[in-house]
C-alpha cells in the first residue's frame, strides 16, 4: 500500500509551519519507508496534486484559525474539506483543499481510496520560525498518531 503524508504551510509564520514540521519529524524517525512518502508542500497547492498520485491513503496536516483553543486537533474526511477553486484564480491561490476537489477529478481511479486532514488550531499567524507551545505539543500527538499507524509507536 502506498501511503502518502503531505504537509502544507509556511514555516515562516509561526504556527502555520506545523505541516512542514511534522513531515520534518517523521521523516527524521522513519525516513521514506517502503511504502510511505513524505511530503512538505509548503504553500504549493499544485503540489498536493501531484504528491497524492498513486496514494492509496493520504493524509494532509495543516493550520487553521477558526477560534478554538490553540493545539486542537481537528480531524476530518478529506471530502469535508474539497473546494472548488475560484473561478480566474491563479495558481497563488490555489491551496490543498482545491487540490482534493482538482485532484479527485483529474486522477479518476487512481485518487486515494482514503484522504484524512489534520487541521491543527494556530496560536501565532505572525512572522516567525517557532511553533507556539501549544501547536508544538500538537504536532508531537500528530507524529505519534502516525508512528502508531505506521507500526512503531
Amino acid at each position: 500500500m502506498v501511503w502518502v503524508v503531505i504537509g502544507c504551510g509556511n514555516p515562516l509564520r509561526a504556527d502555520d509551519g506545523i505541516g512542514p514540521r511534522v513531515i520534518a519529524e517523521l521523516r527524521a524517525r522513519f525516513g521514506e519507508r517502503f511504502g510511505l512518502r513524505l511530503l512538505d508542500a509548503g504553500t504549493d497547492g499544485m503540489a498536493v496534486v501531484y504528491g497524492m498520485r498513486g496514494a492509496e491513503r493520504l493524509d494532509i496536516v495543516d493550520a487553521v484559525a477558526s477560534g478554538s483553543p490553540p493545539g486542537t486537533i481537528f480531524e476530518l474526511a478529506g471530502d469535508e474539506a474539497e473546494e472548488a477553486p475560484p473561478p480566474g484564480g491563479g495558481l497563488h491561490d490555489f491551496r490543498w483543499p482545491h487540490a482534493l476537489y482538482v485532484g479527485r477529478r483529474l486522477l479518476g481511479a487512481a485518487f486515494p481510496a482514503e484522504v484524512r486532514v489534520h487541521l491543527v488550531e494556530a496560536a501565532r499567524l505572525d512572522y516567525g520560525e517557532e511553533l507556539s507551545p501549544p501547536v508544538a505539543a500538537a504536532a508531537a500527538r500528530l507524529v505519534a498518531r502516525f508512528a502508531e499507524r505506521i507500526g512503531d509507536g
